[in-house]
């Protein structure tokens, strides 16, 4: 555990050095304070005390954010030839693909804490449902703890950032959009089959103040499969040399 910690607080670093912690900050902070408190549909031309526009302005730019936060995790180390260096330094393949994903998770925790002031400055406003709000914030964090870990493992596939966010961004769509989009094209329990594989129904759920078991295994279920790939493609690619 202690390896483990050690790669995600030097990816954490790494993050803050190359500025893009800073870049993906302001543009999720710019992006939903807009959108929430100025634009044509913000609380109070609402009327409403409640953060459901910031919810589904966050629920689309996490969507292109988090490809961008895994596509150098392991890209970027096996271009440098760093990738190579640290596993035969005794540090698994597991402890990799996990240390780098633990320190997206906190950029992407962090990214939403920077929004609380929302929250509570939506209680000056009215009357606040805080138990749909923390489900709200809890459905992004599962969203996109599930969506880092695809993109970790899009990210084990190359040595080239750009392919990797773009390989990423396809892999988080099929779930994003591509289901509910073929889901629409069908009735009975292939439309409902369809419409459950993807995000939009676990999300909304959650989202409105509901936490179903069903939806936490759904994201944690994404999340671990996602690891478990980019664990066995890196020992894939260390077998072919």
């Amino acid at each position: 555990m202690r390896t483990v910690l050690l790669i995600a607080r030097k990816e954490l670093a790494s993050f803050f050095d190359s500025l893009m912690a800073y870049l993906i900050l302001v543009a999720f902070l710019g992006t939903s304070g807009f959108f929430t408190w100025w634009f044509g549909t913000d609380v109070f031309m609402r009327g409403l005390a409640d953060l459901s526009t910031f919810f589904n302005v966050a629920y689309w730019t996490l969507f292109f954010f988090t490809p961008a936060i895994t596509m150098r995790t392991i890209a970027d180390e096996r271009r440098t030839g760093t990738l190579d260096l640290l596993l035969t330094k005794a540090v698994s393949d597991r402890q990799v693909v996990v240390g780098k994903y633990l320190a997206c998770v906190a950029l992407i925790a962090l990214a939403l804490l920077c929004t609380l002031p929302y929250w509570i400055t939506l209680a000056f406003i009215g009357k606040v449902d805080h138990g749909a709000v923390a489900c709200g914030y809890l459905a992004l964090l599962c969203m996109s703890s599930a969506y880092l870990a695809l993109g970790v493992f899009a990210s084990s596939f190359t040595n080239n950032q750009i392919v990797a966010f773009l390989l990423g961004l396809s892999m988080v769509a099929l779930f994003h959009m591509a289901f509910s989009t073929m889901a629409s094209n069908f009735t009975g329990i292939t439309g409902e089959t369809l419409h459950q594989l993807g995000t939009q129904a676990h999300f909304d759920s959650m989202s409105r103040g509901v936490i179903d078991s069903r939806d936490l295994l759904w994201f944690g279920s994404i999340t671990v499969l996602g690891l478990a790939l980019a664990e066995l493609n890196l020992g894939k690619r260390l077998i072919n040399g």
